[in-house]
């Protein structure tokens, strides 16, 4: 009897520290899979603001506080934007002084907690940047796509995906430039979005199932007058129109791809997702056995290969080695098979999704020379 009772002890031990594993991992793919958007990602630390002065903002001391470059920094009800680390201010030692351009809203004061985000602009294109649109529906497989639309003389459209924590307000960053090429732009939010439709299981699927509303996009492009399309897309958004290429009955009108930052291995991201969640390494497995579990990605669907296939059109990758979401490895190794077919710009000091913030003139002027051809 008292054998009968050890082992059943033992088995309901063993069954408990199983399902809390398996409760563990579930919890760890949150991270990647519940991303919300709009919010910081947990690789991105929080900062303190110490002080404020005319032009000048004095943060926590920081890796992520002293990235060169132009940047939103969001609070909980307010958004500025910051420049350049200023050298030459007082601070103290755990401090660090940057350029404060403006403030977009709400206000900044000692103690506050914000975060550095790609977001340079909030609200829509008319507001924030003085450009005319349209809020355009876009049909969609799960309903109605909510986008903006800035109008452009030629027929060549320039469809803008975001990605992993952001809204389609980080496309912002680069529709001024857009508009003055004279390139239509269409904004998408896509399933699980503010106004767009939830995903029937809730998750995000990182780009597995979400570019079907790549698809959409394209095919209301083409209906409202697009000969071609150009794939803009950032972190998952980069992802989606990698798939879109791969799978879309209307791939045909894709002439060009760029990427900024994105997720060729989705385990590879899971993990650091989980990990900068302060999931411990033994843990790290199971997250990503859970995210598999959920969403039926599989290792030969988004994963970067070994020897990865080259994309149908030419592409234009912007991605660093300092991106602690999405290895940059992987965009190196895609872009050194296939230099007939695609294009590296590396970009140093940038955090994921961040590329065009460090350096904005020189983001703009690859992206220049290589739409030229394609317009």
């Amino acid at each position: 009897m008292r054998t009968v009772k050890a082992t059943a002890a033992a088995l309901t031990a063993v069954l408990a520290a199983g399902a809390a594993s398996v409760a563990a991992g579930r919890l760890a793919s949150d991270a990647a899979l519940k991303a919300p958007a709009g919010r910081p990602l947990p690789t991105e630390p929080r900062l303190t603001v110490h002080a404020t002065a005319a032009g000048r903002i004095t943060l926590t001391r920081d890796l992520a506080s002293l990235r060169p470059g132009t940047y939103g920094l969001a609070g909980d009800g307010s958004h500025a934007v910051v420049g350049a680390v200023l050298e030459s201010a007082e601070r103290s030692a755990d401090t660090v002084v940057r350029r404060l351009e403006r403030v977009t809203h709400g206000a900044l004061g000692p103690g506050d907690a914000v975060w550095l985000t790609p977001n340079v602009y909030v609200g829509n294109p008319s507001g924030a940047l003085g450009l005319e649109h349209a809020d355009v529906d876009v049909p969609g497989e799960l309903g109605s796509l909510p986008a903006w639309f800035v109008p452009g003389q030629r027929d060549t459209w320039v469809i803008a995906v975001h990605g992993l924590g952001a809204t389609r307000e980080h496309t912002m960053n680069v529709m001024r430039f857009l508009h003055e090429r004279r390139l239509p732009v269409l904004a998408l939010a896509y399933r699980g979005d503010l106004g767009a439709p939830r995903p029937p299981d809730g998750l995000n699927h990182l780009g597995e199932t979400e570019w079907r509303d790549v698809d959409a996009a394209i095919r209301y492009a083409v209906r409202y007058g697009a000969a071609r399309v150009v794939l803009l897309g950032w972190s998952t958004g980069a992802t989606m129109a990698l798939r879109t290429v791969e799978h879309s009955p209307v791939r045909e009108r894709v002439v060009g791809l760029v990427l900024d930052s994105p997720v060729l291995d989705w385990e590879a991201t899971v993990r650091a997702l989980a990990r900068a969640h302060h999931t411990p390494g033994p843990l790290l497995p199971l997250a990503v056995r859970a995210a598999q579990g959920r969403t039926g990605l599989s290792a030969d669907q988004v994963a970067g290969p070994a020897d990865p296939a080259p994309p149908p059109v030419p592409t234009l990758i912007f991605h660093g080695p300092d991106d602690t979401v999405a290895p940059w490895e992987y965009s190196r190794r895609l872009a050194a098979r296939h230099p007939d077919r695609v294009a590296l710009h590396t970009v140093a000091q940038a955090s994921h999704a961040a590329m065009w913030n460090v350096d904005p003139e020189e983001y703009e002027e690859r992206l220049r020379r290589f739409l030229i051809p394609l317009m």
